[in-house]
């Protein structure tokens, strides 16, 4: 089959596309004829070798964690699924190929397309994970940094839906957008704080960095001096600041759970992440470079 595959970490320039072997599903397990594919910031910072304490890499290493597709094949004690349905979730085996080995599944609506499905596993459950972490309530204001990217927009929408004031930071190109969404844009950079604090003169009770870009310091100041109640998928050095890196995944069942949630909120438009750009598989390279210039309002989807 074919497949995006690199043997060394490093640039985009280690992405090639490749022929190997297709894998075949073991027992229990489900392999999908992959259709669409979610490209996410996880995907370089891997490539990079960034992150190996959360998530090791063995070469040869196909990327990509999020997939729509077909089931194509079955394990051995496998009933939740059957070849020819329609399905979403995590891949484990990489998702930048024409098959894949799959972690945690759904059942796609058809009302939803494979490329707006893709869109969905990384962006709501990040999400979902870090809000249960983070103890947001009905009536609390929460900081939320980088949040025209992905995450951000599903975290905006599904942070407002549960009853809380969403400060939202992003350039100022961004702001308009972000307000159609519910949230109150700030622009990110110097003078961050004064900037929030103009808004929530109260101060903030929780803040989600899905950005990272050195906007710890800020938000610790805005929390009052402590770390409590602030989150980041995105710093490399939020230990070094003593805030908790989010990267855990919930048990399969919750994961499966979520998924079905989410594509409901999906199909009845409340939940929304925006595909900016598909790219071909050949193309992958070029999705990961515009990914990593980190100026993307909504997902970018690889088509297989």
């Amino acid at each position: 089959m074919r497949a995006i595959v690199y043997y060394r970490f490093g640039g985009p320039e280690v992405l090639g596309l490749g022929d190997i072997e297709k894998p075949v599903p073991a027992a229990d397990e489900v392999r999908v004829k992959v259709v669409a594919v979610g490209v996410n910031p996880l995907d370089y910072k891997r490539r990079y070798g960034l992150i190996e304490q959360h998530f090791p890499t063995a070469f040869p290493a196909v990327p990509g964690l999020e997939i729509a597709g077909v089931v194509d094949a079955v394990g051995d004690g496998v009933t939740a699924f059957a070849v020819g349905d329609e399905v979403f979730g995590w891949s484990r085996t990489g998702a930048y190929a024409e098959y894949a080995i799959a972690g945690t599944l759904a059942h796609k609506p058809a009302e939803l397309s494979f490329e707006a499905a893709a869109t969905l596993p990384v962006a709501a459950a990040t999400t979902d994970r870090v809000l249960r972490e983070l103890g947001l309530k009905d009536g609390e204001t929460l900081l939320l940094h980088g949040a025209a990217g992905a995450v951000g927009q599903a975290a905006v929408q599904l942070a407002v839906a549960a009853g809380a004031t969403v400060i939202g930071t992003a350039s100022p190109a961004n702001h308009d957008f972000l307000r159609t969404l519910g949230a109150i844009p700030v622009a990110y950079g110097a003078g961050l704080e004064e900037r929030v604090r103009a808004v929530a003169p109260q101060g903030v009770d929780a803040v989600f960095d899905a950005a990272g870009q050195d906007a710890l310091p800020a938000s610790i100041a805005l929390r009052g001096g402590t770390t409590d109640r602030i989150v980041t998928i995105a710093d490399m050095n939020a230990a070094a600041h003593g805030v908790p890196f989010s990267a855990v995944a919930a048990q399969p069942e919750v994961v499966r759970e979520g998924l079905v949630r989410y594509a409901r909120l999906a199909v009845e438009g409340r939940l929304v992440v925006p595909v900016v750009r598909t790219f071909p598989l050949a193309e992958a390279a070029a999705a990961q470079q515009l990914s990593e210039e980190g100026h993307v309002r909504g997902k970018l989807i690889i088509t297989v």
